[in-house]
């Protein structure tokens, strides 16, 4: 727009097309930066000739294939084996030692390959730990997963076939020991092959897999905004064992996850898990299922089960509601506590105040029933009139025989003294705070050079950040000029070879021409000579650059050819072959000869004649 601003209309389309896409096909490009992935629609709906984010939805709409084309431009399937070999080669030396060092010669080894587009990655994994541990130990020991959302990439990956230019960055030796030629290309072998799993994956979305010694995900979280990323290294954590390895892009880095990644090479991206507890993600609700028995006697036995397990369980104001969202059980305490009565059991929970007050109870149980774990609020505030109350309240859902949520036991504590004890604490620091204030004044010059030297350090890391985002833009804008680059190289060998075919077919047809002993002469549309041959040259004298491009009629060779300008414009009208005409005329050597010309159409639409010279051989002439 002239003025500068964003197109607000043009990014309400563009969320638009992404939800169509997230809902129509399940793919969620949300998470994904809007500077790369509108470039990358742009250019699918440029190739289509489509101008508008609405228009080119109605196209994909009607036209179930430009699918799979958007979704081929969107994901740029940019890899190769041992990419960036110094990365590699610091996998080697370094991280595999102490990955192997960590665990018991017997144990399973778990990596994982995410985004790894057509497998040149996972298979660079197998290659390299069966270099480390040898073919037995690692067919044995070994499992490698390979996941990317691109299907069509993942078909390729599941085949293992390569053509002879994928293999290059390869020694010489690893192609002969890793990899079998299998017509025009190469396939990994089948042996090892069955230690690497593919799998669509999307990790924005899909659970991690879990207990890994080594995660690589290289140029792929580049792709997507803080957010996305945040999201997935959490996703990684939870993945990686303590101790396992995380294995990033050069465009990538963890400048602010200090506490969970230790940094073993932030030169080539490699970061080590330190050790604590890790959030497990989020698991789906078991599905409910309820038992054949039926009427008030399964009722009255389900409650008795259901009021015994809580009474156990609560020491504390509690109360108790099914999977249904039913209460099934206040005890006295909470009767007291929270002003409810008897009358309240087998009320809906959300009609009660306690559901919504202090402290919205509804999302937590539904939560710990989806999850199937105790979940703790602590320090909820509780106002009655003056009076304030805290509470620590534990949300804990109680399985049936079945295994499966039967309800969800709610137990609230008491900590009022404790947090009034801490509010008093804090208090009673300030107090000597403020103190330590005085004792700090010689200390105000050290502390203003040092505050100098931390707005100097934030300024560095603003401009580190800048610089990241910046970076991973350029490496973004790379893979899509390496992909261009391929196809151009594609389009130019198959041009290389439509002229290697043309030159051959010319150099026939001039060896055709130069062997023809009589004279030819082409004439294009407008009777200029475009070609000729060697006979026409030994007739009459004259070289091809001579005449070649002039108009045959302002020729001078001995031939008049005014003569032959009525036969000539017969055979353009006509298109037929005219018969010989003898025209008196004076060879190269001066002496007067007869000439038989025959004329035939050469071009029938742009009216080209060809002219057949040769010396007639009548009366004895030579």
């Amino acid at each position: 727009m002239g003025d500068g601003k964003p197109d607000l209309d043009t990014d309400e389309e563009l969320e638009a097309l992404l939800g169509f896409l997230r809902d129509a096909r399940g793919f969620d490009f949300t998470g994904y930066k809007r500077s790369s992935l509108g470039r990358r629609i742009r250019k699918r709906m440029a190739d289509v000739s489509v101008t508008s984010y609405a228009d080119y939805r109605d196209r994909l709409e009607t036209n179930a294939d430009e699918f799979n084309a958007l979704f081929n431009t969107i994901l740029i399937n940019v890899t190769s084996y041992f990419r960036d070999p110094e990365a590699w080669t610091l996998l080697q030396r370094e991280v595999m030692p102490e990955l192997l060092a960590q665990g018991r010669p017997d144990d399973e080894i778990r990596i994982w390959s995410a985004g790894c587009s057509s497998g040149e990655e996972a298979y660079s994994l197998a290659i390299m730990f069966t270099e480390a541990l040898g073919l037995d130990e690692t067919l044995e020991r070994v499992k490698i997963y390979g996941t990317d959302v691109d299907d069509e990439a993942l078909r390729e990956a599941r085949s293992g076939l390569y053509p002879g230019k994928s293999l290059a960055p390869l020694a010489p030796e690893l192609r002969e020991k890793y990899f079998e030629q299998n017509g025009s290309r190469f396939g990994f072998r089948s042996d090892l092959r069955r230690r690497v799993i593919f799998g669509r994956h999307d990790i924005t979305r899909d659970a991690p897999i879990s207990r890994l010694d080594l995660l690589v995900c290289r140029n792929t979280l580049m792709y997507f905004n803080v957010e996305a990323q945040t999201q997935i290294v959490d996703r990684f954590h939870f993945a990686l064992r303590e101790g396992g390895f995380l294995f990033l892009g050069k465009a990538e880095m963890l400048l602010n996850d200090a506490e969970r990644f230790e940094v073993m090479s932030m030169r080539q991206r490699v970061f080590r898990r330190r050790p604590g507890e890790a959030a497990p993600p989020y698991q789906p609700a078991p599905v409910k299922i309820r038992t054949g028995m039926s009427g008030e006697l399964h009722s009255v036995a389900r409650h008795r089960q259901l009021r015994d397990l809580i009474l156990d369980a609560t020491p504390s104001p509690a109360v108790a509601v099914d999977c249904d969202g039913t209460v099934l059980l206040i005890n006295s305490h909470a009767r007291v506590q929270f002003a409810l009565t008897p009358n309240d059991i087998g009320r809906p929970f959300q009609d009660l105040e306690i559901s919504y007050r202090p402290v919205e109870l509804r999302s937590l149980i539904e939560q710990a029933a989806h999850e199937r774990r105790t979940l703790r609020v602590n320090g909820v505030e509780r106002r009655t009139g003056e009076d304030v109350q805290y509470f620590d309240i534990l949300v804990q859902p109680l399985n049936g025989p079945d295994g499966l949520t039967a309800a969800t036991n709610i137990i609230f504590t008491d900590v009022t003294v404790t947090t009034q004890l801490k509010a008093e604490i804090k208090r009673v620091r300030e107090d000597l705070e403020t103190a330590y204030e005085e004792l700090q004044s010689t200390n105000e010059e050290l502390e203003t050079t040092n505050e100098e030297l931390q707005s100097s350090i934030e300024e560095l890391e603003t401009t580190n950040e800048e610089l990241q985002s910046t970076n991973e833009e350029l490496e973004t804008t790379n893979e899509e000029l390496q992909s261009g680059n391929e196809e151009l190289e594609t389009m130019n060998e198959e041009m290389r070879v439509r002229t290697d075919e043309l030159d051959e077919t010319r150099t026939f047809l001039e060896a055709v021409l130069t062997s023809i002993a009589a004279g030819v002469v082409v004439l294009d549309q407008g009777l200029r000579v475009k070609s000729w041959n060697r006979g026409a040259v030994d007739l009459w004298g004259l070289r091809p650059d001579e005449v070649l491009d002039r108009p045959f009629y302002g020729l001078d060779f001995g031939l008049p050819t005014e003569k032959l300008r009525e036969t000539v414009q017969r055979c353009v009208e006509t298109g037929m072959r005219e018969a010989s005409l003898p025209v008196p005329a004076v060879n190269r050597l001066g002496r007067s000869i007869t000439c038989l010309v025959q004329c035939s159409p050469f071009d029938a639409h742009n009216g080209g004649v060809v002219l057949l010279m040769e010396e007639s051989r009548a009366n004895g002439s030579v």
